[in-house]
């Protein structure tokens, strides 16, 4: 053997050379030796955490609508715990007593044990309120029940909203955030359809079940990157990040932002007293939480909760032919329908669209149902009594003015409070808003019989319509658009670090050669060069 029947089999011409191409045959840089890192998460493990910390918001719901159904039940003939008015209005409002101090605390709980810690503390006043109520044989321990599941209730918006902000990405998390209205809604429709077949005790046990289905899932939850970031604690942030996207996704880049970030803003130094007074005072605190107070008190005197409370009396005013309780069983579930189709739009058409379409279309139907009461004043005062006609138009605008409120109202201010305050008191100034949300809808509640009085009730719906159209001037000259921002550009453009949070032209065309050179790539052998 000479080795020159093997020298026929070896290609002596130029190697094969390997090319990049994207899905349209266009050549990329060679990527040879990087690391496949990915710059999204896996998007399963975000939902995950975020709807398991968004669970107890589901009891905020059950709270609402707990009443409603306790109460008629209390004034039962065969009550075991016999109820007068004055009592039963207590057993209504006692658990907004309990939801401000619960909202205040919340913020200290979560900037000092953790995002994780304040979801657990949570969720123990609710069970032993839950359990006070199922065994209650007193109205005192009603009472009680009722104050505790309040307290309960206080402390879990703030947490819930800021963990689910801080474990996902900016292109999810505007649709997990409003997981949270969405849980309450749940929470309305379930007591108003299973407290329909069942006993308030019975009730009272079974939404026990769901606080501590929460606590128990939430142990299995790591503490958001951000906060353990801000901690100092870069190693247990990586293997947090770990947990919430994946052993595939670039992990050392965003702790690295996180760690930039922090430095930059000077997060991981414990803030004195007077270091907390001065984040609180500063524009980056101030500018948000001006915003985000002026829009729930808009959204408030809108008379969202108005027509929530007293919605089997006004659909009894309003004259319709309908049952007044199936109607109002049937604005549940549209309330549920469309806070679901918020969260889905708040991903794909932003902060402000919806926001717009609530605050337009809350005005229309406010004013639209004042007018047809006016006129069905007029008609009962006419002598003879003349009967009224288009009784479907009253019961439309309250349909149309839920659909209206969820897709924007409900669901996008608890939103940007995960979002628009700065993450040395991110906690404390979320607990501050969620208390003044809170107190908001007191006042309206409580004022709306005396506005009735006062202006008549066709004046107090045509006044929530006038405030609408005003905040939707407010929200088009105020509210930014936050939507595909990280909490660090929303925190810079506070800060007026940057100037604006609209991208550039340039910015857009280069993220757009980002998301082209991060689609599956095609490997191509370049023409000719083929072994013969």
């Amino acid at each position: 053997m000479t080795g020159m029947e093997n020298s026929a089999l070896v290609d002596k011409g130029p190697v094969p050379k390997i090319v990049t191409t994207n899905e349209k045959g266009v050549t990329l840089p060679n990527l040879e030796g990087q690391p496949d890192k990915r710059e999204r998460g896996k998007a399963m493990r975000q939902v995950i955490a975020a709807f398991i910390a968004n669970i107890g918001t589901i009891n905020t719901g059950l709270i609402f609508g707990f009443s409603a159904v306790v109460i008629p039940q209390l004034h039962a003939q065969d009550s075991l715990i016999p109820v007068d008015e004055s009592q039963a209005s207590w057993v209504a409002s006692l658990s907004a007593i309990g939801t401000p101090i619960g909202c205040l605390l919340s913020g200290y709980v979560m900037d000092n044990f953790g995002r994780k810690k304040a979801l657990l503390i949570t969720e123990i006043p609710m069970i032993i309120g839950w359990i006070v109520i199922a065994c209650a044989t007193n109205v005192e321990m009603i009472y009680a029940g009722r104050v505790l599941t309040g307290f309960g209730s206080g402390m879990i918006g703030a947490p819930a909203r800021v963990y689910t902000s801080e474990v996902t990405q900016p292109h999810l998390r505007g649709m997990l955030c409003a997981l949270a209205s969405t849980g309450i809604s749940l929470g309305v429709l379930f007591q108003y359809t299973l407290g329909a077949v069942t006993t308030w005790k019975t009730l009272s046990a079974i939404s026990a079940c769901l606080p501590v289905l929460a606590f128990a899932l939430m142990l299995l939850m790591p503490e958001t990157p951000n906060y353990l970031v801000s901690k100092n604690k870069p190693d247990q942030a990586l293997k947090s990040l770990a947990k919430l996207r994946g052993s595939t996704y670039n992990l050392e880049k965003e702790v690295n932002q996180l760690q930039s970030f922090a430095q930059k803003s000077n997060q991981k130094k414990k803030l004195t007293t007077k270091e907390t007074i001065q984040a609180l005072l500063h524009p980056s605190c101030l500018k948000p939480f001006g915003i985000l107070t002026l829009y729930f008190m808009m959204y408030q005197f809108s008379g969202v909760n108005t027509i929530t409370f007293y919605a089997v009396e006004i659909f009894q005013d309003s004259g319709t032919t309908m049952d007044k309780y199936t109607c109002t069983i049937m604005l549940g579930v549209v309330r549920f329908i469309f806070t679901i189709l918020a969260a889905i739009l708040l991903r794909r058409c932003g902060r402000r669209p919806l926001t717009f379409i609530s605050g337009i279309g809350c005005g229309v139907t406010m004013i639209g149902l004042g007018t047809y009461l006016y006129y069905k004043r007029t008609w009962e005062m006419a002598v003879p009594p003349i009967a009224p006609t288009a009784t479907w138009f009253p019961v439309a605008c309250i349909f149309v003015f839920t659909i209206t409120c969820t897709l924007g109202f409900l669901v996008v201010p608890w939103v940007m409070i995960g979002e628009l305050y700065p993450m040395k008191v991110r906690g404390i100034v979320g607990g501050f808003t969620t208390c003044m949300a809170h107190t908001f809808v007191f006042i309206v509640v409580k004022t709306y019989p005396f506005l009735a009085h006062l202006l008549e009730r066709h004046g107090a719906f045509i006044l929530y319509g006038c405030i609408s159209f005003l905040g939707t001037v407010f929200f088009y000259l105020c509210l930014p658009e936050t939507k595909g921002k990280t909490l660090q550009e929303i925190e810079d453009y506070f800060s007026g670090r940057i100037k604006s949070l609209k991208k550039s032209k340039q910015q857009e065309a280069e993220g757009q050669q980002l998301n082209n050179n991060s689609k599956p790539q095609l490997l191509t052998v370049e023409k000719n060069k083929l072994l013969p």
